[in-house]
């Protein structure tokens, strides 16, 4: 175990100062220099005594409701998991300019949400608070850590699934998402749905429908697309795969609207499993996302990088589990 005199080296303060923050509570320090002196104890194995602070960077709502609410849960879940882990409660940060700013309260952050934040914005973040760890998005791979689901495996298994019940006919229907600083017309659910079917030698011309963006409305208008395109032609899909639960339940709306039974004619599995999967008409069989699993990578990887002051970042993915209802229901 290191001696106190270590830790004052590491800490650039004297010894009296390491001694009297760990043992005075009254003690009056620059929370600064507390923070790193806390730090350097837990680096060293001198004391198990660091409390992070942490910052939650929220992007703010987007107007869709069922794209909001998603977020709002994992907002939810990440306070229930620094609780339950004896973290001291992040503090909530909805810009990237503040955060920036307030760089030296934090010794990290996480960012919750879909907002798209340009890289002169992200590399200043970087130079001010270099610790930090993207949820279900990855802005920055180069800068920060990020734990995802691993949405290229969720394709191939709902790939797997439609064709082991029968499918084989099989579209996608998604929308316009970023990947990195790159504004892409495709996202990496589409991506990798081009990628496994090519590769399970599957038809694909025709039967892909992306664009816009994620909401009900847009879910809509692509699915009244996709069967105007293919109904009269004889050449409609028996199995859809869907980016996102807010996309699905307009894809519902207009398949119920314009008579394509659901599941007979046409299977539809979706992304996210969020609530309103139980309620549709019929209810949305989808892929969930183990939110509490999210927050506990997220935090144990910042907590992580910031011991070890990693300089290689993580990216860290967790594979999603079909809930089947209705829509769509897999062969055992």
């Amino acid at each position: 175990m290191a001696a106190l005199k270590e830790v004052a080296e590491r800490a650039g303060v004297s010894q009296s100062t390491v001694s009297r923050l760990l043992n005075d509570p009254s003690f009056s320090i620059k929370e600064e220099t507390r923070r790193r002196v806390l730090r350097v104890c837990e680096e060293l194995g001198y004391r198990n005594v660091f409390r992070p602070a942490i910052a939650v960077l929220e992007a703010p709502p987007s107007g869709e409701e069922l794209q909001d609410a998603y977020f709002a849960d994992l907002r939810k879940v990440l306070a229930e998991c620094a609780e339950s882990t004896e973290l001291d409660h992040p503090t909530s940060i909805r810009s990237i300019h503040e955060l920036t700013e307030r760089a030296t309260e934090f010794d990290g952050f996480i960012t919750v949400g879909a907002t798209v934040f340009p890289e002169a914005d992200l590399r200043a973040l970087y130079a001010a608070l270099p610790h930090g760890v993207c949820i279900d998005t990855n802005p920055a791979p180069h800068l920060f850590d990020s734990v995802r689901p691993d949405l290229s495996q969720t394709m191939l298994d709902a790939l797997d699934a439609m064709i082991s019940a029968g499918r084989r006919r099989i579209a996608f229907l998604g929308g316009v998402s970023i990947m990195g600083t790159h504004d892409y017309p495709e996202d990496i659910r589409e991506l990798s749905f081009r990628q496994w079917a090519a590769h399970l030698g599957l038809e694909m011309d025709g039967l892909v429908y992306s664009s816009g963006t994620f909401t009900v409305e847009n879910g809509y208008s692509l699915a009244e697309q996709l069967v105007s395109d293919h109904r009269e032609a004889g050449s409609m899909p028996d199995g859809l795969i869907v980016a996102a639960d807010v996309l699905a339940v307009g894809v519902l709306q207009a398949l119920n609207a314009l008579r394509v039974a659901v599941p007979d004619e046409l299977a539809v599995v979706s992304v996210n499993n969020q609530s309103i999967a139980r309620y549709t008409s019929p209810s949305l069989s989808s892929y969930a996302i183990d939110q509490g699993e999210l927050a506990r990578m997220a935090f144990s990887t910042l907590i992580d990088g910031l011991k070890h002051e990693r300089r290689v970042r993580r990216h860290i993915l967790l594979t999603t589990e079909l809930v089947p209802r209705a829509s769509f229901v897999p062969r055992i």
